[in-house]
């Protein structure tokens, strides 16, 4: 059974209910001149919000954030609370952003192009993911569970614990030379751990 949506009704991304209506009509947009309808293009792409009591441009750096906020907000990946606390804004406040048609156009396409190059599928993925070691544990201490399934959930909880801890550029070189002296007699030469090597741009920086 699917669970009811708990955010905005307008963000209900299962919703098939349309979004609010322009303030502006669709005949009017129509039938108004090329630079009547150059100006209504300008005037929704610098429409403001008010974010942290602030007004904040639609098309600015911030107001792009928010919106991607906003669209991992409809895709159930951030919450109301989480984005109210982000940006500083009140319930009503929030409501009353939520009910922007340019805003929500905005929304739509960053969700629509989250989905489409798999941004939003990796981060469900990872959100998902953080779960794993919960389930990992109850399965390695249940005592009624197979010995093998306990094994092999301690082994993928040890990879997932040492997940980056070895990284190539941590190794450092070591030389062991080793010469045959005869009559199976070895002499053997070990350097040791050396030390990294710098780059080139390392020793310029110098």
């Amino acid at each position: 059974m699917t669970k009811p949506y708990p955010g905005l009704p307008s963000f209900n991304i299962e919703s098939d209910e349309p979004p609010p209506p322009s303030k502006t009509s669709t005949d009017d947009t129509d039938s108004a001149t090329p630079s009547r309808r150059k100006k209504h293009l300008q005037t929704r792409s610098a429409e403001t919000l008010i974010l942290r009591g602030v007004a904040v441009p639609l098309n600015s750096d911030v107001g792009g954030a928010f919106v991607t906020d906003a669209s991992r907000n409809r895709e159930r990946l951030f919450s109301d609370q989480r984005l109210i606390e982000k940006y500083g804004l009140t319930m009503a406040g929030w409501k009353e952003i939520a009910k922007n048609e340019a805003f929500l156009l905005a929304v739509a396409a960053e969700v629509e192009r989250r989905t489409y190059n798999g941004d939003a599928a990796r981060e469900r993925a990872a959100k998902e993911f953080t779960t794993a070691p919960t389930v990992l544990g109850a399965i390695l201490n249940d005592k009624s569970a197979s010995p093998k399934h306990r094994i092999d959930a301690a082994r993928e909880l040890r990879t997932t614990a040492n997940t980056g801890a070895d990284k190539p550029e941590d190794t450092s070189d070591r030389y062991i030379i080793t010469i045959n002296l005869g009559a199976d007699e070895k002499l053997v030469v070990d350097s040791g751990p050396l030390p990294r090597r710098q780059t080139k741009e390392a020793f310029d920086a110098e």
